[in-house]
């Protein structure tokens, strides 16, 4: 299985977050016994809009991090909204602390748990002076989170490098490309498991996958359809992708676009999955944006968000 399909769907590896630059006024914010995270907050007299930002699959620290995936995408998205005088909280997702406090258990991570830490957050900042409005940005998995924890109490929603399909179809799409040898093995599974919750019958090349201990999560992710649930966001919504993404296609933002047809989409030139500029066709490089915590997000990137939020 190539490396670009299978970090999508990990969730079993965890790392330690990256130091905050001293040079951005940031504060350490426990939200509850689960989620903490930093606020970057510019210095800025008036009310400033506040991005709650929501990390993608995995056991994903507030800077984008991962277990050897070290590329500190969100810290440095955060950082450059803090550029343009935007203030922005990003955190550790539940199981990143639980991993690292070695009291994560596979068979007990539901989809649902990331929805109510996201509103959580929402719901610490929503009243607070300094802040114009909220915003909340998803990254990948964190698209979905936002788009259901966004229904209330938030000004703007952008979705980043989103799916706009339910995630067994999203699996599905990246077998057909990647190995279609097994896509009848694992439609047949994915089916087994939404309706009975549990699949058995399917072979070697989907143990990862299929793993009996990750079943419970993928039901519960599965429940949700991203073009129903963008739908129910009352709010403007900004679509972004990046043609280099190898994780998250084009075409999925697209479906998202076609659902919420007053969406705004913007797809970014060479910008990949980690938010990265790929200078070239090369699968080697777009892999190697993955582990290099030193490569800069792109400024179209931020460029365009900044827009977004600005002048709404």
């Amino acid at each position: 299985m190539k490396k670009y399909f299978v970090l999508l769907i990990s969730i079993f590896i965890w790392a330690s977050s990256f130091s905050q630059n001293k040079e951005f006024n940031s504060q350490e914010i426990p939200i509850n016994k689960y989620i903490e995270g930093t606020l970057l907050l510019p210095n800025k007299v008036k009310p400033m809009p506040l991005v709650i930002i929501i990390a993608g699959s995995g056991p994903t620290d507030r800077n984008g991090n991962q277990g050897m995936m070290q590329n500190n995408s969100l810290k440095f998205l955060a950082e450059g909204l803090y550029d343009k005088k935007i203030a922005s909280f990003r955190y550790d997702k539940r199981i990143f602390k639980l991993a690292k406090e070695q009291q994560l258990v596979e068979e007990e991570i539901n989809f649902n748990d990331f929805i109510t830490d996201a509103a959580s957050v929402i719901n610490f900042f929503k009243n607070d002076p300094r802040f114009s409005k909220i915003v909340v940005l998803g990254h990948s998995q964190g698209s979905l989170v936002g788009m259901i924890a966004s229904q209330k109490n938030v000004d703007l929603f952008i979705s980043v490098a989103g799916a706009g399909q339910e995630i067994d179809d999203v699996i599905i799409d990246q077998l057909k490309t990647q190995a279609p040898a097994l896509v009848e093995d694992a439609r047949k599974a994915f089916d087994d498991i939404r309706v009975n919750g549990i699949a058995t019958d399917y072979g070697k090349g989907l143990a990862m996958i299929m793993r009996p201990s990750v079943q419970p999560f993928l039901r519960s992710w599965m429940q949700y359809n991203p073009q129903e649930e963008i739908k129910k966001i009352a709010v403007p919504v900004l679509l972004i992708n990046g043609d280099k993404d190898l994780q998250v296609q084009v075409s999925e933002a697209q479906k998202l676009k076609e659902a919420r047809k007053d969406a705004t989409l913007i797809i970014i030139p060479a910008m990949n999955h980690v938010l990265k500029e790929i200078n070239g066709d090369s699968l080697l490089e777009n892999q190697q944006a993955y582990t290099n915590p030193d490569l800069p997000v792109s400024k179209t990137l931020v460029n365009e968000i900044a827009t977004f939020i600005l002048k709404e």
